[in-house]
């Protein structure tokens, strides 16, 4: 038995299945498989727990359980299908699928425009095979990677994900693990990359048998959600070879091209080779063993640089993170909300030093947390941070679910937008996004237990106490809660939807094709926040091109000199333009410049200005 076999069963052909479980808790194990048929077969066990064999007479589609002990039957940790739900047996399932994109390579990370999609919320359907028809019209929009919220098996058929219980099994209302290869096999085919979120900070509560097995938890550490993982203590050895051979199952077995792992500020892990290291070590092998680009996105608010320099440097080795500094700083300047976590975010500047280092907190005193917070980005490139206005968290996490345009301006969020697709870093888009959706995205969950859907609505009351907004909270185990979040895509082809639409695509365009926007670097950048006039300035250049994003966030009309580089200036996007629903443009189309030029731009605007010099 080789180590990648250890962590899960394998259907091997010709009616024969390897079944292996860790269960160092157990002393005996049988696999009982309950359909067709009904056989009990015992399972030999190893010295670290590990628990094997080959049974005869066993097909895809057969359903089983393990016995633990003679007594107690529970699914397989490592299920690669749970078609009954979280409690019913576990499934069979054949490897093979007629893969289409043999060619694939991947893509560089710089070259990602991310966006994200919750798979049962972005079409009536809400299934894998539904989404596939909007692939082609978002290459065309400009994205080159769908990022979907977590697909691992979930109690019934609607939930963000998070609530997974089964890493390895893929969520059946969804499609299935069928359905998800058919997905990634036709962004292949456009050209587009496929993340997948999964979390490695703990397991879901409902079905959670993984106890029964091994010491997969710790009860040294409390997450927010329950259970620490034991990544360790003892026997932490196997709970991380589980996670690590999940990550390996996704790349593989799925085609997938970087995982996004969610919440790592969760992962409590005091070891001198952290589970964090020992997993983005493996990925960069199997990338090497692959031949294709793939790679690991974190996600944390801890600021904590550790999780993307380099083992040599003291570092876990990522390849990128999301910074919620640059979303929080931004927010603050539309919305003007200063509750919660966003007390913290209330200086243009800040908005400036996120552009000019990634993090704002880099250590210093957070009045929000009440501590200093953070560390210093400085010395980390741009294009390995993933910045957005609007996510799942950014928008779900609101008492209500309210997306930007519901709480600003159709011309704020033209700003917003400009800013974040032409800043020098990796651009998320939240689904519904580019053509302003109006429905909400709200937390939703369908639970079976009275006592765990209590405790859920509870920990939303709890969770917004800091925010104080007002309104009654949406019922997660609610279904209408889940089918009000449901996207209308119609609303793309009128009026203002179809505008914004057609400006999300222009700054796509611009970020592709103007050399000094398509260069992702801090280095070549230069950023002035005009504080009382609430204006950001931004230069960023590349060889004989520069370019100047402008971006107005007061509510007046703003005049103001900005320190333009010789040269002849012409203007190449001003959302105050009327094509995109403005008042009309008061900036020249183009202008020369000795150093120096004073414009002025609408209120709450945002204007580029591109120069190219001969060389």
């Amino acid at each position: 038995m080789t180590e990648r076999d250890y962590l899960r069963s394998q259907y091997l052909g010709d009616g024969r299945c390897r079944f292996v479980a860790w269960a160092p808790a157990a002393e005996t194990v049988e696999v009982h498989v309950v359909s067709p048929g009904d056989m009990l077969v015992p399972l030999e066990k190893d010295a670290k727990g590990y628990c094997s064999a080959t049974v005869e007479g066993v097909g895809p589609g057969t359903l089983y359980f393990y016995r633990l002990d003679g007594a107690g039957e529970y699914p397989d940790p490592a299920s690669r299908c749970q078609p009954q739900g979280v409690h019913g047996p576990s499934q069979v399932v054949a490897s093979g699928f007629l893969w289409d994109d043999a060619g694939w390579r991947g893509i560089p990370f710089r070259e990602y425009v991310i966006y994200e999609l919750h798979v049962g919320a972005f079409t009536s359907e809400g299934t894998f095979e539904a989404a596939i028809p909007f692939i082609s019209g978002l290459r065309e929009l400009g994205i080159t990677a769908l990022e979907l919220m977590p697909v691992a098996r979930f109690p019934g058929g609607r939930n963000w994900g998070y609530d997974g219980v089964y890493p390895f099994a893929v969520q059946d209302s969804y499609g299935g693990p069928a359905g998800l290869k058919r997905l990634v096999d036709a962004c292949h085919k456009e050209g587009m990359a496929v993340i997948l979120d999964v979390v490695y900070n703990h397991l879901g509560p409902e079905g959670n048998y993984f106890e029964q097995f091994g010491p997969y938890f710790t009860d040294r550490y409390q997450t927010p959600w329950g259970k620490a993982l034991n990544f360790d203590g003892p026997h932490s050895d196997e709970v991380r070879r589980f996670f690590v051979d999940n990550a390996h199952y996704w790349f593989t077995e799925f085609h997938v091209d970087s995982l996004r792992l969610d919440a790592l500020h969760a992962i409590l892990d005091f070891s001198p080779r952290p589970f964090l290291e020992d997993l983005a070590a493996s990925v960069k092998a199997l990338r090497v063993s692959l031949g294709r680009e793939i790679f690991l996105i974190g996600e944390s608010d801890a600021n904590d640089r550790r999780l993307l320099r380099s083992p040599r440097c003291g570092g876990y080795g990522l390849d990128a993170q999301w910074n919620d500094d640059f979303h929080h700083a931004l927010h603050v300047l539309l919305t003007g909300e200063k509750s919660g976590y966003y007390r913290d975010f209330v200086r243009l500047r800040q908005l400036e030093k996120a552009f000019r280092e990634g993090f704002v907190y880099s250590g210093q005193y957070s009045l929000y947390r009440k501590r200093r917070h953070g560390s210093s980005s400085k010395d980390i490139q741009a294009d390995r941070f993933v910045v957005f206005i609007q996510n799942h968290d950014q928008v779900g996490n609101r008492m209500l679910g309210t997306r930007l345009s519901q709480l600003v301006s159709f011309d704020k969020q033209k700003v917003a937008a400009g800013v974040v697709i032409l800043s020098p870093f990796i651009p998320l888009i939240f689904m519904g996004e580019e053509y302003g959706e109006t429905a909400p995205f709200q937390y939703f969950v369908s639970h079976s237990d009275p006592a765990l859907i209590e405790a859920v609505r509870q920990g939303r009351r709890h969770e917004f106490a800091a925010f104080r907004w007002q309104g009654e909270i949406p019922d997660p185990q609610d279904e209408a809660t889940f089918l009000r979040c449901k996207l209308d895509h119609g609303l793309r082809d009128a009026g203002h939807h179809r505008v914004l639409e057609g400006y999300y695509r222009e700054l796509l365009r611009l970020r592709k094709e103007t050399p000094a926007l398509c260069s992702l670097s801090k280095e070549n950048m230069e950023v002035k926040a005009f504080e009382d006039a609430r204006l950001l300035y931004v230069r960023r250049r590349k060889n004989s091109t520069e370019a100047v994003l402008v971006s107005n966030f007061a509510d007046r009309t703003t005049a103001v000199e900005l320190p333009f580089p010789a040269g002849r200036w012409r203007k190449s996007l001003d959302t105050a333009d009327e094509k995109w629903l403005g008042g009309g443009s008061r900036l020249p189309d183009e202008f020369s410049s000795a150093g120096a030029k004073t414009l002025t731009l609408d209120r709450d605007s945002l204007a580029v200005f591109v120069c190219r010099r001969e060389v």
